[in-house]
């Protein structure tokens, strides 16, 4: 992962660092019989997930194809050699039919008086292998279909040949590509169209210029191969990618380390697009299965940051909705505004992930120090102190002693749980004082860290107990999650208490006003009656509580336990829902859960 960083760098500066790169991984996957087996599969493995998704970004499909079917042959020796036997034997039968095909189209286009070369292309290995996975098919219904490729003088030819083609066989609707006018993000063109040809058998055209098609078949490398012949049909695939590189060091920028990163590029090789439009007609391509969200980062940060809903085609749609081709996207913003953890679910593009986890990141970064800040003061009144009473000498005494760049790293240490902030408070002041005896201020109850339910990503409430105001409750530091809210009689609390060492427990109390909603769960046990779904959720939403889901397990054939994970306030509000729910007819006993 931190080679391909160091790799991505360097393409930054020269693009022709990359095909320096394929060059000497497709010599290395040429010249794997050398090596062991288990360096062999480690090879293709990486040259699958990695170097053929590129050399295709790149439009290089040459180097793809040669990269995917010797890596295919490398982990999978027998599926290949199966597949190839199949293709030999399926060979012969074929040839007459494609002849046929190809003296046919010949002839309708010198008709209308169009000069073209046919090809009759053949699927590689690994194409046939996915298209057997990925759509649950046989090797005979793969190797139905018959593909073409014709290659003509100019782009006109080219829609003339598809008028020409669909006189001569009927196309298949839904079926027809035109990427001459949006070409796709390695510079690829072509027209795509599906036709049933004779006897119903489904015929794939590919429909190209010469350019076109060198530029297929050598992507980037088109730049230098043939720039001395026609310069401009190559610039359009070298600023495609020398875009997607600029791409990659912003998610390099954005990324936490070299495995995060690689992840990012790994989602922006995904190979199938959709093209929408934005309000003012611009075409954005984007990966298949984005949503609204990945739109609005395409467009601009900002924008995505402050995203707070979508129109599509006009008309209000979830942010979650995949888009389809065509669409028009419209995003709605709002000052103050900001990414939600959950969007890291619904995005497809490597940058929409990269720019929320950066947020998300500075965001916990703030948490963490304003929390490292409230815990180290409530350790300094332990020894009568504040954090005005400490001064900005002792202050980088302490930074200069433990190799921080600055007072708040330490406190964001603090915050996060890789500091314990009774001993960082010792330090700061620099002293020697009994530290049994001071374990015990920690413990005192005058003095609780109090939770309001608005502290950010740095408090977690525990799902053993899943503690709501109202609960009495402990807390626990916890390395990189900060401080970890049980109800005071939860065993696991308990356990952690009475294994505390390091001075890790903290003492806890719920702010008089607190915020929010908090998850706790129910079981319920019943009788059995049609409709007792329904009926808990009508009483249960009456008082404003929010179901999350629910579990049925039957006990007997007149009996169930139902488990029902709800939000509510506090206990105050599960009380009431508690009330109202024992009021139902078929309701034996309710009880909420403590694990």
């Amino acid at each position: 992962a931190e080679n391909f960083q160091k790799m991505a760098m360097a393409m930054a500066r020269d693009l022709r660092v990359i095909l320096v790169k394929l060059a000497d991984r497709l010599h290395n996957m040429r010249t794997l019989d050398v090596l062991g087996a288990d360096k062999r599969r480690r090879i293709a493995k990486e040259t699958l997930e990695i170097y053929a998704p590129i050399a295709n970004r790149l439009g290089m499909n040459d180097i793809r194809i040669e990269f995917e079917d010797l890596g295919f042959s490398t982990l999978y020796p027998m599926r290949a050699k199966r597949i190839r036997a199949a293709i030999e034997s399926t060979r012969g039968n074929r040839k007459a039919l494609i002849a046929n095909v190809e003296k046919q189209i010949a002839e309708q286009l010198g008709k209308d008086g169009i000069t073209a070369r046919v090809i009759g292309r053949e699927k590689h290995l690994y194409s046939i292998y996915q298209k057997m996975r990925s759509k649950s098919r046989s090797f005979t219904e793969i190797m139905d279909v018959f593909a073409f490729r014709i290659i003509l003088n100019s782009p006109d030819d080219c829609y003339r040949t598809l008028g020409s083609i669909h006189s001569l066989y009927k196309p298949r609707p839904g079926h027809f590509k035109d990427y001459i006018a949006i070409p796709k993000a390695n510079g690829y063109q072509s027209l795509h169209t599906v036709l049933f040809g004779m006897h119903g058998v489904p015929i794939e055209i590919q429909i190209r210029t010469e350019e076109m098609e060198q530029m297929a078949n050598n992507g980037i490398a088109a730049h230098w191969l043939y720039k001395a012949n026609n310069q401009d049909a190559s610039v359009g695939s070298h600023v495609r990618a020398r875009q997607w590189v600029q791409g990659l060091l912003e998610l390099q920028q954005n990324a936490g380390n070299s495995l995060e990163f690689i992840e990012n590029v790994k989602i922006d090789l995904f190979p199938e697009e959709v093209y929408v439009f934005t309000p003012k007609g611009k075409i954005l391509e984007l990966p298949l299965g984005s949503t609204a969200v990945d739109f609005a980062y395409a467009v601009h940060t900002d924008i995505g940051n402050s995203c707070v809903g979508c129109r599509i085609n006009r008309r209000l749609a979830a942010l979650s909705q995949p888009l389809k081709s065509g669409e028009t996207i419209e995003i709605i913003t709002a000052p103050g505004a900001n990414p939600n953890p959950v969007w890291l679910d619904i995005v497809a593009t490597s940058r929409a992930r990269s720019q929320i986890r950066h947020y998300l990141k500075q965001l916990k970064t703030g948490d963490a120090v304003e929390l490292g800040q409230r815990l180290l003061n409530k350790a300094l009144t332990s020894f009568d102190q504040s954090f005005d009473d400490v001064g900005a000498q002792k202050i980088a005494a302490l930074v200069d002693k433990s190799g921080a760049q600055d007072f708040e790293q330490i406190l964001e240490e603090v915050g996060l749980g890789n500091r314990v902030a009774f001993l960082t408070a010792r330090q700061l002041l620099d002293t020697q004082e009994d530290a049994e005896a001071n374990d015990m201020a920690i413990g005192n109850r005058e003095k609780p860290l109090v939770i309001a339910g608005t502290e950010g990503m740095m408090i977690h409430f525990a799902k053993c107990c899943n503690p709501i105001p109202g609960d009495d409750i402990g807390g626990h530091i916890t390395a990189g999650r900060g401080v970890v809210v049980h109800t005071a009689d939860c065993r696991n609390h308990q356990e952690l208490q009475q294994n505390d060492k390091e001075g890790r427990g903290i003492v806890l109390r719920w702010h008089q006003y607190v915020e929010g909603e908090y998850r706790v769960e129910l079981k319920i046990e019943v009788e059995q009656q049609r409709g007792i779904i329904a009926s808990l959720a009508n009483k249960i939403s009456s008082l404003d509580g929010s179901i999350e889901s629910i579990k049925v397990e039957e006990r007997d054939a007149k009996s169930s336990s139902i488990h029902i994970f709800l939000a509510v306030n506090d206990r105050v509000h599960l009380a009431r829902v508690i009330r109202r729910i024992r009021v139902i007819k078929s309701v034996v006993k309710v009880e909420r859960v403590k694990r």
